[in-house]
């Protein structure tokens, strides 16, 4: 993208940044800035935490994004700068309200469309960044050719190379795959996310339950702590009722697997 100059020719923009997860379509995005010469500063990963230790990313993604893709990326010739809030999704599952009729209460589980944990840990850190950043700084954004609906809500400097250069979402998985830049949890999701997103679905829960008890068991703990504004975890059920269910779902296929 270019910005018109006095000579009536024109001039690059200040700052191209890159915006990303290390999913398939941030990574893909970057490859395609490279493959084709487009101006590339920086790639910028908000990392959210679930305590001061325990990151929010899947513990897979997490190992994929620090030792794979972070290395892979700056013998490229990538920048690639972390951004943390101060704020943790503990920290703010344990704040208290502070008025109306539920003062006094844990703030508990975000809801569904409505995620504070998202509001407070990526897109404020995101935010405050972005505040120091040139007024015409370009912000490549992941979004695949055949996303039309989400393409039609880019705003201004906001450009995806996906669409410019006809990449569906297929086609951005390949291309990471065949650099080595697959992140390993699309083997079990087709959605980057926390593992405590209330957004997951049925097989990235039964994952953590499977794969990674003690990160299962925290969320036990939290789902334990009385004085709750609410105690759903995600529209219809609670984490224990989730825990309950696939205790119950091992328990049968145990039976099956011991009259077989």
């Amino acid at each position: 993208m270019c910005l018109p100059c006095e000579g009536g020719g024109s001039i690059a923009a200040l700052k191209h940044i890159v915006s990303c997860s290390f999913g398939k379509d941030s990574l893909a995005t970057i490859l395609l800035a490279l493959e084709y010469g487009e101006p590339l500063d920086e790639a910028v990963y908000c990392e959210v935490m679930f305590d001061k230790t325990i990151s929010g990313e899947v513990p897979e993604h997490r190992d994929f994004i620090y030792h794979t893709a972070i290395p892979k990326l700056e013998r490229m010739g990538v920048e690639v700068r972390v951004l943390r809030a101060e704020k943790t999704y503990v920290d703010l599952f344990t704040g208290t309200v502070t008025r109306g009729p539920k003062k006094g209460m844990l703030r508990a589980f975000p809801l569904c469309g409505k995620c504070y944990v998202q509001r407070d840990c990526k897109i404020k850190p995101i935010c405050q960044y972005q505040k120091n950043l040139p007024a015409d700084t370009v912000q490549y954004i992941g979004i695949a050719y055949d996303e039309q609906k989400r393409l039609s809500r880019l705003k201004n400097h906001q450009v995806s190379l996906l669409a410019k250069y006809k990449f569906t979402e297929e086609d951005a998985k390949q291309l990471c795959y065949k650099a080595g830049l697959l992140s390993p949890v699309y083997a079990f999701t087709d959605r980057g996310g926390c593992w405590f997103c209330p957004n997951a679905k049925r097989k990235e829960l039964r994952h953590l339950y499977d794969h990674h008890p003690e990160l299962w068991e925290r969320m036990l703990e939290l789902q334990a702590l009385p004085g709750k504004v609410s105690e759903k975890f995600n529209r219809t059920e609670t984490f224990s009722d989730i825990d309950a269910r696939f205790r119950m779902e091992d328990a049968q296929k145990s039976l099956f697997e011991n009259a077989a």
